[in-house]
């Protein structure tokens, strides 16, 4: 297996990147292009394994993508909301968004389909959303009974009508339910069955719905009406930079004492993770925002804290390595959905935490570090999970003999991430490549 060690920077990390485009907006963009009535181009693109998968997913419907790896654009021949007919076999890989959103617009279309993905993949929960549909009229069902993948979806297209869904798990289901609700025969109404996590990304799937014409009303987030049927519209679309990706290099600023740019990320931006910047100013960083971006700059040394991050879940993988440089302990708490991810997020932290010497306590639902007098050398495992990888990362340019397992893991998402961390902790301040 390939191992990088990760160089420790000179100094404070100082620099201006721009990472590649959000892979969550991305795919959604894609799904709602593949709805829409003409052809759309999404401009600077998030590409990586993810979206190449959802565009691929996509093609093996019947949907024409065109990438343009180059130019980081993507062009969708959108179906006019006539999802092309099975039978059909789609293929998802190792992507939970593209599993969820894939199955849901499937629900759209007429005939038989087959959603697979990698054995990760078939351990990874959709029965909340095969229930939301079979309230919409589709057959939809785990083939093996394990509420999980392979799934199976035998459809005349969505009814519409009133599902009650759950959202404790993920709110994938229920951002892939509104985005194929603009095709059904009549209105759909969405009422929520308990708390829903991760609701920023609620948000971000109805901002992107809205951008391509369609209408979504609300009632917070324990109700949503979507008016049916109606068309979205083709259009080009600009994708903003990937907050998640941007979050590892602030913290790299946090980190080492340093000052990092990340030119085009707004304030009041559809993505939950852009608010990491809140927190790492809990923590003691000074944050500043403008028109044209964001910029963090960490202090002599990082203070602990306690933070309820169910809102933005995968900023655990970001701030759980960051509390190993900080002063006093740290509690991450109600982010139990990280247990279904790519891996079992919390276990796989809490024990490589401990590789390098911090006391960890690990809960249903969260984690309590507490930091070493002095972050020990070791190799870290990533489980095949790109967070991991790159939120690890990120404590190696603060302390030297960190050693990253299956570097290559972080294509699922960012590419050329690595690339972009030696350039920014060197002080370059080129923007990021695909």
């Amino acid at each position: 297996m390939t191992v990088r060690e990760i160089i420790p920077a000179p100094g404070p990390v100082c620099g201006t990147i721009r990472p590649p485009g959000s892979r969550s907006i991305t795919n959604r963009a894609l799904v709602v292009a593949a709805l829409a009535d003409g052809a759309s181009t999404l401009e600077r693109a998030g590409l990586s394994d993810d979206t190449r998968v959802c565009a691929a997913a996509l093609a093996s419907l019947g949907i024409a993508v065109e990438t343009d790896e180059a130019g980081r654009c993507m062009r969708v021949a959108g179906c006019a909301g006539r999802v092309p007919a099975g039978p059909r076999d789609l293929d998802t890989g190792d992507s939970g968004t593209t599993t969820r959103f894939i199955t849901a617009l499937a629900a759209a279309g007429r005939g038989r389909y087959r959603i697979d993905g990698s054995p990760r993949m078939r351990e990874r929960p959709i029965q909340d959303l095969l229930d939301g549909l079979a309230a919409l009229g589709v057959s939809a069902r785990s083939e093996a009974g394990t509420g999980c993948p392979p799934v199976v979806v035998e459809t005349d297209g969505l009814a519409g009508g009133t599902v009650r869904l759950a959202g404790t798990v993920s709110s994938q289901y229920l951002s892939g339910l509104l985005m194929a609700a603009p095709t059904a025969a009549g209105d759909v109404m969405v009422e929520m069955a308990g708390d829903l996590v991760s609701k920023p990304y609620v948000d971000m799937t109805v901002t992107v719905m809205e951008a391509f014409g369609a209408e979504v009303r609300r009632d917070g987030y324990a109700r949503f009406h979507v008016p049916a049927p109606q068309a979205y519209a083709a259009r080009t679309y600009a994708v903003e930079p990937d907050a998640s990706s941007a979050s590892y290099f602030l913290a790299a600023a946090a980190a080492t004492g340093g000052r990092v740019t990340v030119p085009g990320l707004a304030r009041t931006s559809a993505q939950g993770d852009a608010r990491f910047a809140d927190v790492l100013r809990a923590m003691g960083c000074t944050v500043e925002w403008s028109d044209g971006g964001v910029t963090v700059t960490g202090p002599e040394r990082l203070t602990g804290l306690r933070v309820d991050l169910n809102a933005m879940p995968d900023m655990v993988l970001t701030l759980a390595p960051l509390a190993l440089v900080a002063r006093g302990r740290t509690v991450i708490e109600n982010v139990a959905n990280l247990r279904v991810k790519e891996s079992d997020r919390l276990s796989a932290l809490a024990a490589e935490l401990a590789r390098l010497g911090a006391k960890v306590e690990e809960y249903p639902d969260g984690l309590a570090i507490t930091p070493p007098e002095k972050v020990r050398p070791a190799e870290i495992a990533t489980y095949r999970d790109h967070r991991i990888a790159m939120g690890m990362a990120v404590v190696g340019l603060a302390a030297p003999g960190i050693r990253i397992a299956d570097p290559g893991c972080v294509t699922k998402t960012y590419p050329g991430f690595f690339d972009d961390l030696d350039r920014l902790a060197r002080g370059e301040t080129e923007e990021s490549r695909p």
